[in-house]
């Protein structure tokens, strides 16, 4: 994890081609942009539109990498055995990177979505999939697995914390389930990403949460507010 600098920098993150918000609102706002890659929503079509507005905006582009899952969105954990696991990855990468490509931009960092990013704190094999799927890119997560293999192996790290969601004592987050788990106080999501600024790389304001595209602008109201420079990953 990078130590906050003098001039305090951070990013803002928030997960976009997912068909469930305005992404056009949020890209004016976020400085990246974790594009779903057709395996939990999204398609070409998005995809391409998503990047090309990145691009025109200088917002930094992640794949958003995930299970083939689109029934459940993504948040149901399954048993994919590596290799399999890792040509899914490779293709949603692979498939992000060539869109971006053609819209004159690159893909900058992998992100697991939903049960894939859980999983993946714990579980050294499908993290290990999800590394040997995904080249040299940069890798946002929490830390664990994922995080711990990617920086062994001289990959970049970047940390990430959630704005808009709740934490446990043990410093994961509150499973979407739980009450409170869900942060919807515009005022205190924003308070919660200047705390967590100071000791993540990235902040991230779910794109599919109730109010996002209100949230977003406050959020990055607060930060700057705080002193903090905005920069994509």
């Amino acid at each position: 994890m990078h130590e906050p600098t003098l001039d305090l920098v951070v990013d803002l993150n928030a997960d976009l081609g997912e068909e469930v918000t305005d992404d056009d609102a949020l890209l004016a706002v976020v400085t990246s942009a974790n594009v779903a890659c057709g395996y939990h929503a999204g398609n070409a079509e998005i995809m391409r539109a998503v990047c090309a507005r990145a691009a025109v905006r200088g917002v930094s582009i992640g794949a958003q990498v995930s299970y083939d899952d689109r029934a459940n969105f993504g948040r149901v954990a399954l048993d994919v055995p590596h290799d399999v696991l890792r040509d899914q990855v490779a293709d949603q990468v692979g498939t992000l990177g060539a869109i971006a490509s053609s819209c004159g931009t690159s893909v900058r960092y992998v992100k697991p979505h939903g049960a894939l990013y859980h999983r993946t704190i714990d579980d050294a094999a499908q993290a290990a999939a999800v590394l040997a799927g995904s080249g040299e890119l940069p890798v946002l997560g929490m830390p664990g697995e994922l995080l711990a293999q990617a920086a062994a192996a001289g990959r970049i790290v970047f940390h990430e914390g959630f704005a808009d969601r709740a934490y446990g004592p043990d410093g994961r987050l509150v499973p979407r389930g739980d009450p409170g788990a869900v942060l919807d106080d515009g005022d205190l999501i924003a308070s919660h990403a200047v705390e967590l600024a100071a000791s993540v790389d990235s902040v991230c304001v779910h794109g599919d949460t109730p109010g996002a595209v209100a949230h977003a602008p406050a959020v990055r109201r607060a930060l700057e507010a705080a002193g903090w420079t905005l920069r994509g990953l």
